[in-house]
């Protein structure tokens, strides 16, 4: 005759925390996973790069609401545009860049992924990278994308980026390169980068830097917003 064997019931804080592990593990494949085949500027760092390494390793820290106002609204928004930092793009623009994003919705690529990344069009004081008039735009591609263009924007002199909506007629091309297979960019940890030379004459003080990349792969195309301040410290110049 066999014999069944009776297995013992796990204890319930076990059954939790084992329920817990998955949950976070679920969490976290959804917020970094689909993000990893993508990329960004990071330096001048976007919007949202920025309040990432800023405040990545500590963002339920509220010194954030005073320190970093513009980041901790965005937090507070949507804390996977932050987690995802390297997912702000469109699909199926086809180079109508202008038809695809309304104005005022520059910095959240036309409210691109249900809104994910809406607290980056914010109107306010963002932290700011030092620049000068002559400077580089670093992009890091951690999926070596390659791309057919990227081209540089920054808003033209007056423009008011503590007051006004970011619209297209406020910005000028100020660099721009064609296009360039990954195989020619930098290789780097995790990926990829190119630094593309920009040449922004006559700017002082707060700015907003517009970056388009056209990736190669398909038609997927990144805007990204970076914040910087014209006359704030050295730069490395351009070369071409």
């Amino acid at each position: 005759m066999s014999t069944l064997l009776r297995r013992r019931p796990l204890p319930v804080m076990a059954v939790l925390l084992a329920v817990g592990a998955v949950v976070a593990m679920l969490l976290a494949t959804a917020l970094t996973g689909p993000a990893s085949a993508h990329g960004s500027v990071v330096d001048p760092a976007s919007r949202n790069y920025g309040c990432l390494q800023r405040w990545g390793s500590d963002h339920m820290n509220p010194r954030m609401a005073t320190e970093d106002p513009m980041c901790w609204q965005a937090w507070q928004a949507e804390p996977a545009a932050m987690w995802n930092w390297n997912g702000l793009f469109r699909e199926g623009v086809a180079g109508n860049h202008q038809g695809a994003i309304p104005d005022g919705q520059l910095c959240s690529a036309g409210r691109s992924n249900s809104g994910r990344y809406n607290a980056l069009d914010a109107v306010g004081a963002w932290k700011t990278t030092p620049v000068s008039n002559s400077f580089r735009v670093r992009l890091f591609d951690q999926a070596s994308h390659g791309a057919d263009y990227i081209r540089v924007y920054v808003t033209k002199q007056g423009f008011n980026a503590l007051s006004k909506p970011l619209a297209w007629n406020d910005l000028e091309l100020v660099g721009q390169i064609g296009d360039t297979p990954a195989s020619q960019w930098t290789r780097e940890s995790g990926g990829v980068s190119i630094q593309i030379p920009a040449n922004a004459p006559g700017r002082t003080g707060r700015h907003i830097v517009y970056t388009i990349w056209q990736a190669s792969h398909l038609d997927q195309s990144y805007y990204l917003c970076s914040d910087v301040e014209f006359g704030g410290g050295p730069s490395t110049p351009p070369t071409t």
